[in-house]
């Protein structure tokens, strides 16, 4: 038997299905509330670090907001914290959303919520397809993929669509170049977080037919550096940064400690602007999309892409300065911390995995 980790005992598929056949945000909101998506259009405020997307010069923000398990909640799950997340971010001039089909219930709360503030059209969101097909070449999946993630999300265009993880990238990505061209979306893109793979993936890179990139970079993990980010300027791609705080492993590793002295010299008032500005501040770098469902976290997190932001030197001194600590050489090594320490997300995604540990 399945295990049981919440009260929600809603079937995932017939879910999924549902919310796929209809958009789980039509079931809430008036028809005449869908929002044909458009350009970036709303530009924040103030001194916000904004980034140039290397195809159009367009800007954006160099903070952005992904969903990976933190908008994973179940309609019996605790909602409000993560539309709050969304109203703070926005507020404080936030504009990427990231997200995927494979995240669970993400999509629908970030279209659910978006559509409510009333800012579906304005967002610039980066998407995924994961896709193979009944056969080679076969795009029924694909195209169904796309048609409901523009459901969920209230929007008939995607900003930028990424081939999830190169799955099938070989058919994937000249898809893409099609949807592109009948303006279904405006950027290519292709993604990955596993460091076996940002050789392949900058391979793609090099091809000339990205306008994205999604990889993962931290102060920790920095193999992206030697192709991938390279790459990415080499050939005008604009660059997003998944886990850029380790799925707040990066925080496990400090809790407790003060910032070091010279943190002040930047403006650093906690660790999460520590780490993404040093993220944000590597050239190439476009925008970082740091996940959370806690309220007080985003803003401490949007806190990074104001101010001034580390040069080579000072960036060095950061990552000798957290080469320091115990336990950071190690963050990746099995049996080291677990994503999200302390915490516990219990969406469609965490019961799945639960419930396939237990068959294994």
């Amino acid at each position: 038997m399945p295990s049981q980790q919440t009260a929600f005992t809603v079937n995932r598929r017939s879910l999924l299905k549902n919310i796929g056949a209809a958009g789980a945000a039509a079931a809430i909101l008036p028809a005449n509330s869908l929002v044909a998506g458009r350009a970036f259009a709303q530009e924040p405020q103030g001194d916000v670090v904004m980034r140039p997307i290397p195809r159009t010069g367009e800007m954006v923000p160099a903070i952005g907001l992904g969903t990976f398990m933190t908008f994973d909640v179940v309609p019996s799950g605790e909602r409000a914290k993560i539309s709050e997340v969304v109203r703070l971010f926005w507020e404080a001039g936030g504009r990427m959303f990231d997200t995927s089909p494979l995240y669970g219930m993400s999509e629908v709360n970030l279209g659910d919520f978006a559509s409510a503030l009333q800012i579906s059209g304005d967002m610039f969101i980066t998407n995924k397809i994961w896709s193979t097909g009944d056969y080679l070449a076969d795009d029924s999946h694909a195209e169904r993929s796309l048609e409901v993630s523009m459901e969920r999300l209230w929007r008939k265009h995607i900003d930028a669509m990424q081939c999830h993880s190169l799955v099938n990238a070989e058919i994937v990505i000249p898809l893409l170049n099609a949807w592109k061209k009948e303006e279904r979306i405006r950027f290519i893109g292709a993604s990955h977080h596993d460091p076996a793979y940002f050789d392949p993936l900058a391979t793609w890179v090099e091809s000339g037919q990205l306008d994205f990139v999604q990889v993962h970079y931290s102060i920790h993990t920095r193999k992206a550096e030697e192709q991938v980010l390279r790459a990415a300027a080499d050939q005008g791609v604009a660059v997003v940064v998944n886990m850029p705080l380790e799925k707040a492993r990066l925080h496990k590793i400090v809790a407790g400690r003060p910032l070091p002295d010279f943190a002040a010299d930047l403006g650093i008032e906690n660790w999460s602007q520590f780490f993404l500005k040093w993220v944000i501040a590597h050239p190439a770098v476009t925008c970082a999309i740091p996940a959370t469902s806690n309220p007080e976290h985003v803003l401490e997190n949007v806190g990074a892409m104001r101010g001034e932001l580390p040069d080579e030197k000072m960036r060095a001194r950061m990552v000798a300065f957290m080469e320091e600590l115990p336990g950071f050489a190690e963050l990746n090594e099995k049996g080291a911390a677990s994503w999200y320490p302390n915490k516990n997300y219990n969406g469609l995604v965490g019961q799945a995995q639960a419930e396939l540990r237990e068959r294994t």
